[in-house]
């Protein structure tokens, strides 16, 4: 008799207002060819502005990126529930308004409510947040994730790794998200360290 199939690593992925759609666009791609992942989507209403906007994208190119996709009014989905299995999630971009919210325990709507979640059930949660400059309130509300178990993982440039693409950029800060997700990749290069041929001009 054959032993059961192991179940799929289960992810979710959520995507706000912020400027940065293509971090979330960008994770959803690579998410889709790991192997044993099995991918859960909700965009929020802002989230969708930002989409069509910065990518000219809708439900029709991200729903075959997912397993499922989650209307984010719909606070009765599996996500709600600390008894669906879910190994991780990562809101990219995060919105200063989302932060906030999740800061505060402010479950309104499939995005806040699925990262409360995570928190609860102590589970990994990665804030992509995207905003500058930054007052003390967004500052106040990172610090208050942080403590609760989030991770505030803010897009930023690796230059060090010398991009020479906006692509070569977005991979750098999604693959530092599919690290911290245990996600294996080969999306962007790593530092091997300067004695490995990498000079300073």
């Amino acid at each position: 008799m054959n032993p059961p199939s192991p179940e799929p690593r289960r992810l979710l992925v959520a995507i706000t207002g912020a400027s940065g759609a293509v971090y979330g666009l960008r994770l959803l791609q690579t998410l889709q060819t790991a192997p044993g992942v099995e991918t859960h989507l909700v965009v929020s209403d802002a989230g969708w502005q930002t989409l069509r906007h910065e990518l000219h994208a809708g439900p029709q190119t991200l729903r075959p990126l997912v397993h499922t996709l989650h209307d984010a009014a719909d606070i009765g989905a599996g996500p709600a529930s600390g008894s669906f299995r879910c190994a991780g999630m990562v809101v990219a971009p995060c919105s200063m308004r989302t932060l906030a919210a999740i800061a505060h325990g402010l479950s309104d709507n499939l995005v806040t409510r699925a990262a409360d979640v995570m928190l609860k059930e102590r589970r990994r949660l990665v804030l992509m947040a995207r905003e500058t400059p930054l007052h003390l309130g967004h500052l106040r509300n990172m610090t208050a994730v942080t403590e609760m178990g989030a991770i505030v993982c803010p897009p930023v440039p690796a230059f060090y790794l010398r991009p020479q693409t906006i692509d070569d950029i977005v991979n750098a800060s999604v693959a530092r998200v599919l690290d911290l997700l245990d996600v294996p990749h080969t999306l962007s290069a790593r530092w091997q360290g300067l004695e490995c041929g990498t000079e300073l001009a």
